[in-house]
């Protein structure tokens, strides 16, 4: 591992998840672009890798600088949050300390990529219902992630191999999603996506703009949302130098995007753009599923998958998306660094 690789904070998600297990199986596998800091219970992770029967040693540090020219084969290094009954500990359970546990994590992480000690934040799932419990009113790390980077402009990113997809609106109800999908909404989704395809290493990028209706409204016959908030904001984007195209008809706008057509395609809720990505993500080699906040001044990626409580410590859930969520921040991260 080279001392001048991004040095990622890996959050270990929530305790009982699969979280633990998929960081343990990723962490033989980034060394050749990442240094890696777990935040977590050091308890938990121990647990972990004896359940996988990892030759891994969990290692307790108390700083990032314990890591600064990489760590030691065949150890895995822990900032150890220490705040898991790790011994008695139920995998599966849902549970509100669990819930606060994984968001300490977070928290830790955010602090220190926003002080500059690491490069770049990478997170394992967190439960939300575990998260209420604890007394979060956040649905997820994204809102979290922005307060405490002080951004109120981000969206989420999902790449896949053959796609990438940015979301107007994520975890909301559905009703509530389509009174969000308004011009000023849609205009700041396209030009944030803009500028993440751009860090991303696409030179001119070109956006397609997914439609809420079917066939994109057609005309007004199935809707105005489409012709009177979407291509507004599609050429709102287009003065101001965005390659953008929309609203494209959502039941073919995905597919020619896979089909080279298009860079990335701005999703106006949550299933329209994940329902794709997964569907192309799922069993299949390459990158699966990658979540990217962007809009943020700090670099955070993570897996797209949940804490799946139904297969925990049954040492059977994939490290994929985890191993490719620190490749793609360290990427990003590097970028950045060279301006």
């Amino acid at each position: 591992m080279s001392s001048d690789a991004p040095l990622v904070a890996v959050t270990m998600g929530d305790p009982a998840g699969v979280g633990p297990e998929v960081v343990v199986e990723a962490a033989s596998r980034v060394g050749e672009f990442a240094r890696l800091l777990v935040v977590g219970d050091a308890g938990v992770l121990s647990r972990a890798a004896a359940g996988l029967d990892a030759p891994l040693a969990v290692r307790s540090v108390g700083s990032p600088d314990a890591v600064a020219g990489g760590s030691e084969p065949g150890t895995l290094p822990v900032l150890d949050c220490d705040n898991v009954e790790a011994e008695t500990l139920e995998w599966g359970a849902l549970r509100a300390a669990h819930g606060a546990a994984s968001l300490e994590y977070v928290e830790r992480a955010v602090e220190l990529a926003t002080s500059g000690r690491v490069d770049a934040v990478a997170t394992a799932p967190i439960n939300k219902r575990a998260t209420r419990r604890a007394g979060s009113d956040y649905a997820g790390h994204t809102g979290l992630l922005a307060d405490r980077t002080g951004v109120e402009d981000y969206s989420m990113m999902l790449l896949e191999d053959d796609l990438r997809v940015t979301h107007v609106s994520t975890h909301v109800p559905l009703r509530e999603a389509c009174d969000l999908v308004t011009t000023d909404r849609v205009a700041t989704t396209i030009r944030l996506t803009d500028g993440a395809l751009r860090d991303l290493g696409v030179d001119s990028p070109s956006v397609a703009v997914a439609g809420l209706n079917p066939h994109a409204g057609e005309g007004g016959l199935l809707g105005e949302t489409d012709g009177e908030e979407i291509a507004p904001a599609v050429e709102r984007a287009r003065a101001d130098g965005v390659d953008a195209t929309g609203p494209v008809s959502p039941d073919t706008v995905y597919v020619r995007a896979v089909d080279g057509e298009f860079d990335c395609v701005v999703s106006m809720y949550h299933d329209q753009g994940h329902v794709p990505v997964k569907l192309l993500g799922f069993d299949r080699e390459g990158v699966s599923g990658v979540n990217v906040t962007i809009g943020l001044p700090i670099v955070r990626t993570s897996v797209d998958h949940g804490t799946a409580f139904d297969i925990a410590g049954e040492w059977t859930a994939s490290e994929r998306s985890m191993v490719d969520a620190v490749r793609v921040a360290a990427r990003l991260a590097r970028r950045r660094s060279e301006g």
